[in-house]
This record gives structure tokens, C-alpha cells and sequence, in this order.
């Protein structure tokens, strides 16, 4: 590692019409132990007076800079990978003509409010394991101030709050403009042999639950479009389906379903990546047992935290 660059990241933030979030977001960003060597925030068009807070931060904050994208019509599929997209080229470029090292690359959404450690933990992880490629913390919500997680595979970082080694980024071909980049960014660094990892002790709270930014059923509609897209196994997504039925609220597994079928008669188009479409077609017997698992594991935890 260049001891240049050692510790210093990239941070990259889509917004759009975040009035509402974006002075709390930007409040825990600027207040990190550990802050960027450089946040791009883009402004996906946004109507609202998002424009006028980013004007504020730049001009207090010499490592924030925003780029703003003309409005056009959102999707549930490829517009949030292209928005980011851009931040990232710029980012990397910006990087390139000002000559800004860096080892690690960030990307954190506009509704996600961060510990004052966040960045800096996540750093420490990586510097004491070579090997680890994607890190995230836990993502939590704010019910009438208690917090609680949102329990997930610990060794699958969450699409907010991610943090890639830079080697990693490159590895795995950057940031893909694709339904679920996340997803696929986690899928190809595994197939290179990278570790990833949750943090659940590192802290991140979401003021809008996973998948809800148009709405839980349209967001678990595009979820079971997502599986038909990367071709998933069938058991796979009737386990997927059964798992979203079983949690509250409970509609979420037939929209995901939906989502699947509905992709399925109609014979929609798949990705065109055969490296991620033979990963997930060959997910066989051995990885559903160990996802059965992990949910029962993950369903243990909840239970316990419920009795606390």
C-alpha cells in the first residue's frame, strides 16, 4: 500500500430532491474521525432545495465537490447504477488530473446517516486483512429511538455505506451499470477471490427502509425481476420468495414473486454477463442448505433481540 494514500477514500452519493436528509447525511459525513480525500454528490436533477445545501458544502468544504445530472425519467432498474456511475467516473478522473491518492473507494446513499468512526473502523479492517475486498457496517432503523438491525448475511456488505479496496474495484471492472450493482460487484470480487464482510458493530442508520424508495411492493417487484434477470436458479427464488413471506410485512414475498413470474412469461432480457448468469444458474442443493441456515441463524438473532 502507498503510505500516500493509506487510509484516504473516495465517497460517492446520489441525491436526488433530499432536502429532507441530505443536512443530516452530509452532518455525519463531515463529521467522520476519517473524512474523504474527496465526496462527489450527485444531483440527479433534483427540483427541490438539495442544489442550494450542495452549493453550502463546497463552499465549506474544499473536498466536496457536485456534479449535477439533467432531469429525466426514473426507473427501478438501471437508473440508480447510471446515477452513480457518473459519480464514480468523476470521481476516479478528478482523481487522475489532481493527483488525490487514494486505496478505497466509497459509496453511500442520501438517506443513510453514519457513526462519527464509520469510515475509519472499516479502514482498520481492511489494513489488518490483505484479502478483504468489499467491507460494509450493519444497516439499523430508528423505531421511536430504539435501533434495530436489519439482519443480514454477514458476509455480504450492504449496498449503502460499502466501502471496495481500490485494487478490488478494479478487479472486478468498476462500477457496472446494472439493475443490483452491488450485487454483482459482490458476485464478481468472490469469483476473484476477495473476502467480503458485514460489520454489524459498525453503525449505519437508514431512514428509509431497504427497497422502499418507490415503495416496499414496487421495490420487491424489481427485486424478483432482478432474479430472472441474472438467471437464478428456480430453488433459489422459491426459497427467496418463502424467506419474504415469513418476515412482516408479509406482501413483500408475493411481490417479489411477481416480479419474477412477470419477467418470466413475458421472456424479458437477461444479462448479458455470462459470469454472473452461470454463478447464479449453478447455485445448487449445497447453497440453499447453507442459506436455510444462515436464515434460522439470522431468525435466532432476531428472536433473542426481541426478548431482550
Amino acid at each position: 500500500m502507498d503510505s500516500g494514500s493509506k487510509g484516504k477514500y473516495l465517497l460517492i452519493t446520489p441525491a436526488r430532491n433530499e432536502e429532507k436528509n441530505l443536512p443530516k447525511v452530509s452532518r455525519s459525513v463531515t463529521g467522520q474521525k476519517v473524512v474523504p480525500a474527496l465526496w462527489i454528490i450527485v444531483d440527479d436533477g433534483s427540483t427541490d432545495a438539495t442544489p442550494h445545501i450542495l452549493e453550502d458544502l463546497k463552499t465549506k468544504h474544499s473536498w466536496i465537490k457536485s456534479i449535477r445530472l439533467p432531469p429525466r425519467p426514473r426507473d427501478i432498474t438501471f437508473h440508480y447504477s447510471y446515477v452513480c456511475k457518473q459519480g464514480f467516473d468523476y470521481a476516479l478522473e478528478y482523481c487522475r488530473e489532481n493527483d488525490i491518492e487514494y486505496d478505497y473507494i466509497g459509496l453511500l446513499d442520501a438517506d443513510t446517516i453514519l457513526e462519527d468512526n464509520y469510515f475509519g473502523k472499516l479502514i482498520d479492517e481492511f489494513e489488518s486483512d490483505s484479502s478483504l475486498g468489499i467491507a460494509s457496517g450493519g444497516v439499523y432503523y430508528d423505531t421511536g429511538g430504539k435501533f434495530l438491525r436489519e439482519v443480514s448475511d454477514k458476509n455480504l456488505p450492504r449496498g449503502t455505506g460499502r466501502l471496495w479496496r481500490k485494487a478490488c474495484f478494479l478487479d472486478t471492472g468498476g462500477y457496472q451499470v446494472e439493475p443490483s450493482p452491488d450485487s454483482i460487484s459482490n458476485t464478481k470480487a468472490i469469483l476473484r477471490g476477495w473476502k467480503l464482510r458485514q460489520y454489524a458493530d459498525v453503525i449505519e442508520i437508514q431512514t428509509r427502509k431497504t427497497s422502499a424508495g418507490e415503495g416496499l411492493w414496487k421495490g420487491y417487484v424489481k427485486n424478483g425481476w432482478m432474479a430472472y434477470y441474472v438467471d437464478k436458479s428456480l430453488p433459489m427464488v422459491l426459497f427467496n420468495t418463502l424467506y419474504f413471506c415469513l418476515k412482516s410485512p408479509y406482501y413483500t414475498g408475493i411481490a417479489y414473486f411477481y416480479g419474477y413470474l412477470n419477467s418470466a412469461v413475458k421472456r424479458e432480457k437477461k444479462i448479458q454477463d455470462t459470469e454472473i448468469r452461470t454463478y447464479y444458474k449453478n447455485q445448487g442443493l449445497g447453497f440453499l442448505l447453507s442459506r436455510i441456515s444462515g436464515a434460522l441463524s439470522r431468525n435466532s438473532i432476531k428472536s433473542k433481540q426481541g426478548e431482550q
